[in-house]
């Protein structure tokens, strides 16, 4: 077992390192700095009470669900951030880079690609062709999270898988 966790972290490490360092290009520097900011707690929270309160049926009703399922989302992240404290890549590999203010609190899972997958996957439920639309965004806000040396495949991974169970489960048990 404790071989396969070694394996486990060593090719965590190294897909880290092949996206942190070798895919760098100044055009992905300036638009995933930017883009990242989609799963921050400013913009999901903002656009998710913005539809429920500014959008038409059912498209209003579906904000007020992805607003629930982003705060619940929260909870299990915050529990796994207290009972493993992993250090940030950034912090842990010297070589790593990483852009302006980067943050210091513990690296596992991912908040950002919890958040964003939490918002956008009762929009895809609601209307699968949103997913369109919908998953590369998800998915990119993920990748930068990886890109900018601020966490691991792995983190970015439990995040998305976070995300998606809270909002499905959210989704069925919406009365």
């Amino acid at each position: 077992m404790r071989r396969l966790v070694l394996n486990f972290k060593r090719w965590d490490q190294r897909i880290f390192i092949g996206i942190n360092t070798g895919l760098h290009r100044s055009f992905l520097n300036f638009w995933l700095f930017y883009f990242t900011h989609l799963g921050g707690a400013t913009f999901t929270i903002a656009s998710t009470l913005a539809i429920w309160i500014f959008a038409a049926k059912p498209y209003s009703h579906t904000g007020l669900i992805a607003a629930v399922s982003l705060a619940i989302s929260h909870i299990p992240v915050a529990i796994a951030k207290k009972l493993y404290p992993r250090v940030r890549p950034y912090l842990a590999m010297p070589d790593t880079r990483t852009f302006r203010g980067p943050l210091s609190d513990h690296s596992f899972p991912s908040g950002h690609t919890t958040a964003i997958f939490s918002v956008t996957m009762p929009f895809m439920i609601m209307e699968p062709m949103l997913a369109l639309l919908l998953a590369p965004i998800a998915l990119i806000v993920g990748f930068s999270r990886i890109y900018l040396g601020l966490h691991y495949p792995s983190d970015v991974l439990a995040g998305a898988v976070i995300g998606t169970g809270v909002a499905i489960g959210t989704v069925a048990l919406w009365p």
